[in-house]
């Protein structure tokens, strides 16, 4: 039966009718968006928002990209959607522009929806390549929302979702700043990190184990870099049990730390890749998995027991060339990097020397984070692990009083705009951010 819903608001009709992911639908207050272009949002209201958060970490290339708008309404006029039993050039160009900057070895490409089904998908794999029924993770982590991949993740989100039978097995990685292993420098905490990881895989029984998946610079978790040597390190691990090296790279790939994966900083070439994203900016819902030559030879006569109605669906993909073409022919991924050293970096380590409540700034590219703290010696978060705190409160409301959209999560802010920002617009976000900040020194508590 129809309802009238003339005398609502855009809010209310929202509220009405969507149910929100992560949230408690009664305390919903969306902000409601109008449009978009380049690093900027604008709402209903007409009040644009400079994008520091790329969404949820995703438009790497920015709003309306007008190549990519133009690929995808050109792709639409000859061919919407096909299912995936066929061909198409869009969907094999898409998958050799991936393997073009993927690791050596990297045979085939198999498309998702989105970064937690390529996780799924490549779990799945891992097992049926090696037989074996675990899979280890961090607890730093997120790996998506989907079943496998909520036990996979690490963070407090899996909780509610966790029944103990996922064959998940969950260790530390390495995070100097609040070492679980009492190390003094990045070597320490390299060695010991893969000590325990060694020791886990031991105690475990490393012929029940069937992959170790990493977010390569974990993101959702707090964007720790991890130390020379350590994914190399794991890599020899993998190699030396028979486990298979998963490497999820669905928000640190295809730009946003400077190289087209991440991965290729640190001289390791995993089994499988997970990616989803950058490779479009999230234009059109797409992930996916790189599978190696070996992974990818398990099912050349044995049948993959998995697929998707739009794996690869042509919009998708018809995106994706064209976000990868903007990318090179633009020097995104350059102008990345350079925005990180040069701009981001420094920026952000002089707002650490203006306000304390700035324990640690890490990242790299246009992938950094605060690690906001009421104590810098004892280095106590800002909210406590899991939750939020009236301190990150009032910051976020600060953030959204200067019109700067932030990705914040517990007690750290990550600022992590889309990847064509410009030097001016970065500083321009750094200035809103050191406004913002000046809200939360009222919270700090230790010496100055």
């Amino acid at each position: 039966m129809a309802t009238d819903r003339s005398n609502l608001t855009s809010v209310e009709r929202e509220r009405a009718s969507v149910f929100h992911s992560w949230s408690a639908q009664s305390t919903l207050n969306p902000l409601m968006i109008k449009d978009a272009e380049g690093v900027y949002v604008t709402s209903e209201d007409g009040t644009k928002f400079l994008d520091f958060s790329s969404q949820l970490v995703n438009t790497n290339i920015g709003h309306q990209h007008p190549r990519v708008v133009a690929a995808i309404r050109e792709q639409a006029s000859v061919l919407a959607t096909i299912a995936p039993q066929h061909g198409y050039r869009a969907r094999y160009e898409a998958a050799e522009r991936i393997l073009d900057h993927s690791f050596e070895g990297a045979a085939k490409v198999f498309f998702t929806n989105g970064g937690t089904e390529a996780v799924e998908h490549a779990v799945r794999m891992a097992r049926l390549h090696t037989g074996r029924p675990k899979v280890l993770a961090t607890y730093r982590s997120y790996h998506g929302a989907t079943a496998t991949s909520i036990n996979l993740t690490g963070d407090p989100r899996r909780w509610a979702n966790d029944q103990g039978s996922a064959g998940v097995v969950h260790f530390f990685g390495p995070f100097l700043y609040r070492s679980t292993f009492y190390a003094a420098n990045e070597a320490e905490e390299c060695e010991r990190a893969l000590e325990h990881l060694e020791d886990t895989i031991r105690f475990e029984g490393p012929s029940t184990i069937a992959a170790i998946i990493l977010e390569t610079i974990p993101g959702t978790a707090g964007i720790m870099v991890p130390p020379p040597g350590y994914l190399r390190g794991v890599r020899e691990l993998c190699d030396r049990y028979g486990i298979i090296y998963i490497a999820d790279e669905v928000m640190c790939g295809f730009g946003r730390v400077g190289s087209w994966f991440a991965y290729l900083d640190h001289d390791v070439a995993p089994d499988l890749v997970t990616f989803a994203k950058g490779v479009n900016s999230g234009y059109v819902p797409l992930g996916g998995v790189v599978l190696n030559e070996a992974v990818s030879a398990t099912f050349n006569d044995r049948v993959y027991p998995g697929g998707l109605t739009y794996s690869g669906h042509p919009l998708a993909c018809a995106s994706a060339v064209a976000t990868m073409d903007a990318m090179r022919d633009e020097g995104i991924v350059e102008n990345a990097r350079r925005i990180g050293d040069e701009v981001l970096r420094p920026g952000l380590e002089e707002l650490a020397r203006r306000h304390h409540v700035i324990g640690e700034v890490r990242g790299l590219g246009v992938f950094f984070a605060l690690d906001l703290v009421s104590d810098r010696a004892s280095r106590e978060p800002l909210a406590p692990y899991g939750q939020s705190s009236p301190a990150m409160n009032a910051l976020l409301a600060a953030c959204r009083d200067e019109d700067l959209l932030i990705f914040a999560n517990f007690n750290r802010l990550h600022v992590v705009p889309p990847c064509t920002i410009s030097d001016a617009e970065a500083r321009d976000g750094l200035a809103r951010l050191d406004r913002a900040l000046a809200v939360a020194g009222q919270f700090y508590l230790g010496a100055a």
